[in-house]
């Protein structure tokens, strides 16, 4: 089994839901007593969420580089960012590095492409959504029609993700409010939800719409299972 390494803390929140996955993915392939083999490398969200506010990415690359290596040097195989708002330095992380990087936007657009899906809702931060760095390589690398909400509910999917769902609050109404998001994406011809951002999965379950939902969290963690369990 190879050993994954995974940058978290953006928030811990999420980072729970990936570890939780990946080791449940290792066991439901292996049985038994088996769990993956990973390398974390936890950092302080604060100061990364200061970094974006104030549009300092160069910062954040740096951070998330040097616990890259971090990572690497403790012996894992390849890497994931935890994260899908920070893939806008995935570029500058794994030119630091010498392993692979695992892009979430790639597991997950090949999930939809599997899935026959190509016109698909975009829900994340506001910088995931309205910046090009996730849904442009998702156009054009895979050929992806990817639509995302008015500039107002942008402003809505943001607010709640950093008030509330990265601090471990879940609300009703909250999610009521993405729920009416994602029926209007849905109206303008998108065929599934990207639930972009890896708290939006705490707070929107398949339970709760009748749309497909694509959890990047939960995709990004099934690759990096498959991948660990390749044969070195």
């Amino acid at each position: 089994m190879k050993t994954i390494g995974l940058l978290g803390g953006m928030s811990w929140e999420s980072t729970v839901s990936y570890y939780r996955a990946l080791n449940e993915g290792v066991k439901r392939a292996l049985g038994g007593l088996h769990s993956a083999r990973i390398v974390l490398n936890s950092v302080d969200f604060a100061e990364i969420e200061t970094l974006q506010k104030s549009g300092d990415w160069p910062a954040t690359a740096n951070i998330l580089s040097r616990a890259a290596q971090s990572v690497e040097s403790a012996g894992a195989d390849f890497l994931l960012i935890g994260t899908n708002t920070m893939h806008k330095v995935a570029p500058e992380i794994q030119a630091a590095i010498s392993i692979p990087l695992l892009h979430i936007a790639d597991a997950t657009a090949e999930k939809l492409k599997a899935d026959g899906v190509r016109h698909v809702g975009l829900l994340g931060t506001r910088y995931t959504m309205e910046q090009d760095f996730y849904k442009g390589r998702m156009r054009d690398l895979y050929e992806m029609d990817v639509l995302v909400p008015s500039e107002d509910e942008q402003a809505v999917i943001h607010q709640i993700i950093f008030e509330e769902l990265c601090l471990g609050i879940i609300r009703d109404e909250s999610r009521q409010r993405y729920l009416a998001i994602m029926d209007r994406l849905h109206e303008r011809g998108a065929e599934a939800i990207i639930l972009g951002c890896t708290e939006i999965a705490l707070l929107v379950e398949p339970e709760h719409t009748s749309i497909p939902l694509y959890d990047t969290t939960r995709i990004h963690a099934e690759e990096a299972v498959r991948l660990a369990l390749m044969e070195l």
